[in-house]
């Protein structure tokens, strides 16, 4: 086997009008994100850390804002496409763990329904009966730069992949 490890980031700055969605939640109540899809800097993060670590060009590559066809488009669904190129090449993903810094809202409540939504992304390509590990941390910026004004949040993914045979599906 060949272990590859790949690391994604993404960051979006709050506006008006959107729900804001992270790891494929929607969280009420709180502003969303600016950005050509539905700017889920959660799922951005981790499809760059997948196709990075595969060697593939990035998210907005493969994905340009430049195409109306990806305007308000789910960003989970850019991550099944990314999981199922990986598996065409032949990789598996052994785990994702990804940090979200945002010191608005709170998220504690809402990392378990993105820990699932993103696994569930991957199982959709085929990845297996196993779901994929995937950890999902909250943090703060304690005040200090864009994201500690509460302008925007950031995400940062590190994936494992491996090169060699898919495991089969039931």
């Amino acid at each position: 086997m060949n272990a590859r490890v790949g690391l994604g980031f993404d960051v979006h700055p709050f506006t008006a009008g959107r729900p804001l969605v992270l790891g494929g939640v929607t969280i009420e109540g709180a502003a969303g994100l600016a950005g050509h899809s539905d700017a889920d800097v959660v799922a951005h993060a981790v499809a760059d850390a997948l196709l990075g670590a595969a060697g593939q060009p990035d998210l907005g590559t493969l994905f340009p804002a430049s195409e109306d066809e990806h305007a308000g488009a789910s960003s989970i669904g850019f991550l099944e496409g990314v999981a199922e190129r990986l598996r065409a090449e032949g990789f598996t993903i052994v785990n994702v763990d990804v940090v979200i810094a945002a010191e608005t809202p709170r998220l504690a409540p809402h990392l378990g329904a993105m820990a699932a939504n993103l696994a569930r992304a991957i199982a959709a390509a085929g990845h297996g009966d196993d779901p994929v590990p995937i950890s999902v941390k909250p943090k703060r910026a304690e005040g200090l730069g864009a994201i500690g004004r509460a302008e925007g949040i950031a995400a940062w993914a590190v994936a494992l992949v491996e090169r060699g045979i898919w495991p089969e599906s039931s």
